[in-house]
């Protein structure tokens, strides 16, 4: 089956969108394309001849991926492709990107072991600096093992697609790039909005040489325009420290802001600027909005979800998020953009993301456009008891998915579990959520606790 933009789908310009818009840097280089591949027994080495062509980042068993091939439990998926660095990031530690590879991957750079990474919707990367040749082409090579388990989180994915199952979405299906970064550089960003104190919270993550004294200058704009500045000092962990790393907590003052809704999804830019010795070193964008999600009485005394402190009833759709022709990868950002479109075109303000996460850039649009979220995580498979490592793993990729989504204004519910498929511990899991992200947090479950 195809959809409407199938046909705008090309090798050379497929997903060109930045991929993370909550934390952008202006260099960066897509290596999204035309990848060989190669599908071997899993105990098998490293292929030397690869089968034919794949078109990252779709799933090997979509049809746009090029190939349409199901990968089993038996067998291993291989990438292979090569990549120059500009000249102008020498001197620059160079950062590799994964927007997401299902289920458990391994990375290869000119033959030395990068990283490896298990876990089928969230972004992870690694520093390559210390694989690269001075200069030239340099490989890179990826082996992927998709068991579409039991104990995964795989959501509506099974081996045997029927009704209400669905085909598998094996290897990389988001968008992988390349970043260069100083030394001293911003890692990760909390965004906590402040709503009845007029105040938005920063929480950077700043990596560095040990003992550095920075700046931080902190800008909020409008319509391209600076409406708040703030310079914060800051030194990092010295040599004997056993971390690297400072998370301060920076409060940025809004006075008579904007709030965001889905009726008006305001949203507020943000700059942060990191300098050293009076040089900038790093600087990255971001965005947020003025929202506050709450449980309180509406005017009648009511018990009800509030938005900014009034209530919003909210209605939606199941939206289950998988595309004819790429599987769990959208053909495009225009695509992801009109179901969102279309979504509040039909009256809805919310969508239930069911089981699966999204690219970034589709919460991205819920932001922009104005569509409430409420956010699953991937279910483990239904009337099965999960074994210690499955429960293990599915808590961390719990985390996780928190860490890396909380920022999006638009994500207002999160949902562990999915009726009751691999429920367990469920009181535990719940209150954790509930103490690290100070939001909603619910199941949809058949077996009540």
């Amino acid at each position: 089956l195809f959809t409407r933009w199938t046909s705008q789908v090309r090798p050379e310009t497929v997903h060109p969108e930045y991929p993370r818009p909550q934390m952008v840097r202006e260099a960066w280089r897509n290596l999204n394309g035309l990848w060989d591949y190669a599908v071997v027994a899993t105990d098998a080495p490293q292929p030397s001849k690869f089968d034919g062509k794949i078109l990252v980042p779709f799933p090997i068993e979509s049809a746009l991926s090029g190939v349409g091939k199901r990968l089993d439990e038996t067998s291993r998926l291989w990438y292979r492709r090569s990549f120059v660095v500009p000249k102008d990031w020498n001197g620059k530690r160079i950062l590799l990107h994964f927007g997401a590879v299902d289920w458990d991957a391994t990375v290869w750079v000119n033959g030395k072991q990068v990283g490896s990474h298990r876990g089928g919707y969230d972004p992870f990367r690694f520093d390559i600096t210390d694989a690269l040749k001075p200069g030239g082409s340099q490989e890179l090579v990826v082996a992927v093992w998709d068991p579409t388990a039991d104990g995964q989180a795989k959501g509506k994915q099974v081996r045997k697609p029927r009704g209400i199952w669905y085909t598998p979405s094996s290897g990389i299906w988001q968008t992988v790039w390349l970043e260069p970064v100083a030394a001293t550089h911003l890692e990760t960003l909390r965004i906590v909005p402040l709503f009845d104190e007029s105040a938005v919270e920063i929480r950077p993550t700043i990596v560095g040489a040990p003992g550095s004294r920075l700046r931080l200058q902190v800008d909020v704009l409008e319509s391209d325009r600076v409406i708040r500045s703030e310079t914060f000092a800051l030194e990092l962990p010295g040599e004997g420290d056993a971390s690297k790393r400072a998370t301060p907590s920076l409060r940025v003052p809004v006075p008579d802001f904007k709030p965001w809704s889905p009726d008006s999804p305001f949203l507020y830019d943000l700059r942060i600027t990191v300098i050293r010795d009076g040089q900038t070193v790093d600087r990255i964008g971001s965005y947020f909005g003025m929202r506050k999600i709450s449980i309180g009485p509406d005017a009648r005394g009511i018990t009800r979800i509030l938005l900014n402190n009034r209530f919003v009833f909210q209605i939606g759709f199941l939206d289950q998020g998988f595309w004819p022709d790429g599987l769990y990868t959208a053909p495009t950002d225009e695509a992801l953009r009109f179901d969102i479109e279309f979504t509040k075109k039909l009256g809805m303000n919310m969508a239930r993301k069911h089981v699966k996460v999204e690219m970034q850039r589709w919460y991205y649009w819920c932001d922009r456009l104005g569509l409430l979220v409420w956010q699953d995580m991937p279910s483990m498979a239904a009337r099965r008891t999960p074994t210690p490592e499955s429960r293990k793993q599915f808590e961390l990729e719990l985390k996780r998915l928190i860490e890396t989504h909380i920022n999006h204004p638009s994500i207002v519910m999160w949902i562990v579990f999915n009726e009751g498929w691999g429920q367990y511990d469920t009181e535990r899991l719940v209150m954790s959520i509930l103490i690290a992200v100070l939001l909603l947090c619910c199941i949809t479950s058949w077996v009540a606790t």
